[in-house]
């Protein structure tokens, strides 16, 4: 059984103790001057990780405990704790995780890029006019940074239950049997320990924006397929530099594998905007 206090009593409110020196960075701290109305009541400056998951749910509806936890686990935040093990948030801290949120929700951004838009802000950077002002008024991100085009990025050592994926990306236990069945989300290790990655947290949660569409699970394998034998294309471009072993080559063929992948999503637009422009047209004719 774990330990965690906020996970025993179920996310309930912090002991009120004396806040310990744990180094954090002033980010996961509340300004000074914060409005004492944006607080919980009862007097004390932060929150609990409960009273947190009521303040996001309006506005995510799928954020979860766990996924507050597995956010804190892939460092993208830091609450404080108590001397008694309770998480300890601040209104800063709730602003980071809403900047998080919205990345996730809107275009489905992989950490390692999150993690980037947070470090920026972190140092001091701060945005040209239009783009992202801070984690507590965060507009859509960037569109020039997309999933696919992230190809590089080394897998993190990720590994969730079927349970802790659904709290993270949102979906029902019977949706992810479902997507299983026909093989758009795939487990990983031996049998008996298997277990989902980073790339599955992705795909989970675009396929929770499909499901909501109408479009079944069923429907959605056609785009396992269609990359299957597109990956399967593109190994045989690749294959020559692959042979030579140095990491110059291998550096060429992740570049490669990136610009073929950016070419075929652009290819696939257009074939889209071909196909229902009928549709798109607006003229009802």
């Amino acid at each position: 059984m774990s330990s965690d206090p906020d996970i025993l009593t179920g996310g309930g409110p912090a002991p009120q103790t004396p806040a310990a020196t744990t180094g954090v960075a002033e980010t996961s701290r509340a300004p000074r001057d914060e409005p004492a109305a944006r607080l919980p009541r009862g007097g004390k400056p932060y929150m609990s990780i409960g009273e947190v998951l009521n303040l996001l749910k309006p506005d995510f509806d799928d954020v979860t405990i766990s996924k507050i936890r597995f956010l804190e686990s892939e460092g993208l935040i830091d609450p404080e704790r108590t001397a008694s093990g309770y998480r300890k948030f601040y209104q800063a801290d709730l602003d980071r995780l809403r900047f998080i949120l919205k990345l996730q929700r809107d275009s489905y951004l992989p950490l390692k890029v999150i993690r980037e838009r947070l470090a920026e802000y972190d140092a001091g950077i701060r945005p040209t006019e239009g783009a992202v002002e801070s984690p507590a008024r965060a507009p859509a991100p960037r569109p020039e940074v997309e999933v696919e085009e992230d190809l590089g990025e080394s897998a993190t050592a990720l590994h969730l239950s079927e349970s802790e994926l659904a709290g993270v990306t949102g979906l029902e236990l019977s949706q992810i049997q479902s997507l299983k069945e026909f093989g758009v989300l795939c487990t990983h290790g031996p049998s008996g320990a298997s277990y989902y990655d980073q790339d599955d947290v992705i795909v989970g949660r675009i396929a929770r924006d499909f499901l909501s569409f109408g479009i079944e699970p069923r429907h959605l394998k056609m785009w396992r397929h269609f990359a299957e034998r597109e990956a399967a294309l593109f190994e045989q471009a690749v294959l020559p530099m692959m042979r030579h072993r140095s990491p110059d080559s291998r550096r060429q063929a992740t570049t490669t594998l990136t610009d073929l992948t950016r070419l075929s999503k652009k290819l696939r637009h257009a074939f889209l905007r071909q196909s229902l422009r009928e549709y798109l047209a607006g003229d009802g004719s």
